[in-house]
């Protein structure tokens, strides 16, 4: 039998043929050797066969070759992707609008930040008054030539003559503090080495400041070492590091994080001893700094609780804290009487959780989280209700700082679309005067916001926002973006992105969605993510992408989920757990190896949030969801388009992390979809990245979603 001129096997053939030719191509991922490498946890052997990966990519010349050839792979398929440069077109043009800082007042000067549009680093002004020309005090720009050392953190002395600030190179939590005389225009000779996750807080005569830090890593062991033994210094200006004073540490535990923080006053140095991370179950100790033979005294002398401190009048501390109250309230403290029962409820628990406050004006300033929006109240210091801030819309608000005497504070409102604005509020009246507002490219009255509260696996409700543009059909075509965190005590709420908004600008859907393990609804809410409850987090993210299936905003193959950090961790869980349910997977910088999270850098933090491998009932639970190792028990699966992404210096969770659970789904994966990995060089966990870089890898995930989702973006030229 023939058919326009071929026979049936012929005509089969050509069929065959032309079927394997549109089926997409298999990515070549480069080889990855196995280790025998085989732990004992509590009597269940657990296999790591990638374990080499965890080392440091500057030492290894093996894992910076595999670095290399990953990425190879990686950035040759996203260059093949059609519309990736349209993208990296259209989000540099979004980018490119004035940034301003909400402006903060010292010694009678305004400081803020700004940032030109494209700038790598956001430069730091001075003005005399508000209607004064700003003066440029330092720009981080001119530090490097690429704009990867960026500008960590600052103090500025109460009479304005000194600013101490941090510097930190290519994205790492390792920070070198230096002093600038803003009279001279120029730094002193101060250098203060190995500070991390520490600030500085000015004596009341301007002559040093108080800061902590850990002593110098071995050499080689600066980015993967554990970080403990930190201790509180005093460093006087104008002197060598080497004659820094060690004012407190707690060499009985070496884990436990201490910081120090001078009293407005300058009569007192209140001193934080951390046991944990956001939990931040603290000791407190204080000074008297009027007299110089006053010893360190403990105030709490456990980590049962959550202290903030805020202020005082004399010996009273004020203290945010969630002593008898998981949704934290506010306390006075008389240190001459400190005993529980004579603590005074200043402000009591309410039914949102207190998530800031700032003691401006002669005034609590509280902001609560309303299902995870802002709502902002004054109270007098006696407790007595002023008002309730007057906030432009359904959004983020934050900032309110300043000092006792201060008339006048200033906050910053934003939303999905509604870009930063900065307000001057007038303590006295409540008035809230627009001050500054950022000018972005799009309109806002194209897109809209919208919170439902959706069911997860036990029945718990869940709040979650959807962002997009007006006029979408709910056909269950639309892609979407789904993010989520779920972790820490950290709070998501509404505010503004540009690359959220150029995603719902090119036709997706963004959804946020408030897992348990946040904070959105006080310390309950957080700890029915935690330890034995993690998964709680999981189920509450699927059921996220169930909901949005269900009403149609979407489909399962249309879904990309995103999430950095904790989040990158969820997402890599959730992936695994149920492949069939997304469309596309990008999880950034995540925690995948859950039983040896704890052997470096700051992971010992997070045992109070995770558990850990070391307690026998946490571990068994941590091996059921360990992303890494999921994949390994699982073995051939076929996994949804992923592309996995880290940075070489990000010495907070280390890439090894990564490269691991990389390393294990190409090996396990089967089918053609693409599961990539992207390493960014000179960046780390996020902070301080360069504008350039973030357009680079934004471009690069909304490319890597439009390809895989396979849609058409809007893209306006």
């Amino acid at each position: 039998m023939r058919f326009a001129g071929l026979t049936l096997v012929a005509l089969v053939a050509a069929l065959v043929s032309i079927s394997h030719a549109q089926e997409p191509k298999k990515l070549q991922y480069p080889d990855t050797k196995k280790v025998d490498v085989v732990d004992d946890y509590h009597g269940t052997k657990v296999a790591d066969p990638y374990r080499w990966l965890e080392d440091d990519v500057r030492v290894n010349k093996d894992v910076a070759a595999w670095v290399e050839a990953q990425n190879k792979v990686t950035f040759g398929y996203l260059q093949g992707i059609a519309e990736r440069e349209a993208i990296k077109k259209r989000i540099t043009d979004l980018f490119n609008y004035e940034k301003l800082s909400a402006p903060f007042k010292v010694g009678g000067k305004y400081f803020f930040s700004r940032n030109d549009g494209l700038q790598n680093q956001s430069v730091l002004f001075v003005q005399d008054a508000l209607d004064a020309p700003p003066k440029l005090v330092m720009d981080p720009n001119t530090w490097s030539k690429d704009g990867t050392v960026a500008l960590a953190g600052l103090a500025v002395s109460d009479d304005a003559k000194f600013i101490a600030y941090g510097t930190a190179a290519a994205g790492s939590d390792w920070n070198t503090w230096k002093v600038f005389d803003l009279a001279a225009g120029k730094d002193l000779a101060d250098e203060l080495k190995w500070v991390k996750f520490s600030g500085a807080s000015w004596s009341h005569d301007n002559k040093g400041f108080y800061y902590s830090r850990f002593p110098a890593p071995k050499d080689g062991a600066a980015f993967q070492s554990l970080n403990v033994d930190m201790k509180l210094y005093y460093h006087k200006v104008g002197t060598p590091q080497s004659e820094d004073v060690l004012v407190y540490e707690r060499t009985d535990n070496p884990k436990w994080s201490v910081s120090g923080e001078v009293s407005e006053d300058g009569k007192w140095l209140i001193i934080d001893i951390g046991d944990g991370t956001t939990s931040r179950k603290a000791r407190v100790a204080y000074k008297d700094l009027t007299d110089p033979n006053a010893k360190i005294v403990e105030l709490i002398d456990n980590h049962e609780n959550k202290f903030n401190f805020l202020g005082n009048d004399g010996a009273t501390f004020y203290f945010q804290t969630d002593y008898k109250a998981q949704k934290y309230q506010i306390v006075a403290i008389d240190t001459k009487n400190p005993d529980k029962k004579n603590w005074k409820t200043i402000i009591p628990e309410a039914n949102e959780p207190l998530e800031g406050v700032s003691l401006v004006g002669n005034r609590f300033i509280c902001t609560y989280l309303k299902d995870a929006k802002s709502l902002v109240k004054v109270f007098e210091v006696d407790g007595k209700l002023v008002r309730e801030v007057e906030l432009p819309g359904i959004g983020t608000a934050g900032g309110f700082g300043g000092k006792r005497d201060y008339t006048e504070t200033f906050y910053t409102f934003s939303s999905f679309a509604t870009p930063p604005s900065t307000y001057r509020y007038d303590i006295a009246t409540g008035k809230s005067t627009l001050f500054r507002q950022a000018k972005v490219k799009f309109d806002p009255a194209e897109y809209e916001v919208k919170q439902v509260f959706y069911p997860s696996k036990d029945g718990t409700k869940v709040p979650m926002f959807i962002a997009h543009k007006k006029g979408i059909k709910l056909d269950g075509t639309n892609p979407v973006l789904l993010y989520g965190y779920g972790g820490f005590n950290i709070s998501l709420t509404p505010g503004f992105s540009v690359s959220r908004l150029q995603w719902m600008e090119m036709g997706g859907v963004f959804a946020l969605a408030n897992l348990r393990g946040g904070g959105e609804y006080g310390d309950a809410w957080h700890r029915a993510g935690t330890k034995l409850q993690k998964q709680n987090v999981f189920d509450d993210f699927i059921a996220a992408a169930e909901y949005l299936v269900k009403e149609k905003y979407t489909s399962p193959k249309k879904i990309g989920i995103q999430g950095g950090s904790n989040g990158g961790l969820l997402v890599g869980a959730c992936m695994t757990q149920r492949p069939d349910l997304y469309g596309a997977a990008l999880p950034a910088v995540g925690v995948m190896d859950m039983l040896r999270f704890q052997k470096f850098t700051a992971g010992r933090y997070w045992v109070d949030d995770y558990g850990s491998s070391e307690n026998s009932s946490e571990f068994n639970e941590l091996v059921k969801f360990s992303p890494y190792h999921v994949l390994l028990k699982n073995g051939a699966k076929e996994y949804p388009p992923t592309m996995v992404t880290t940075a070489d210096t990000d010495d907070r969770v280390v890439p090894g992390h990564s490269f691991k659970f990389a390393a294990a789904l190409q090996a396990n994966h089967k089918g053609p979809n693409p599961v990539l990995i992207r390493i960014e060089t000179k960046a780390g966990h996020g902070a301080g990245k360069p504008t350039a870089k973030v357009i680079e890898e934004t471009a690069d995930q909304w490319a890597f979603l439009v390809k895989s989702l396979d849609f058409k973006p809007t893209i306006p030229k």
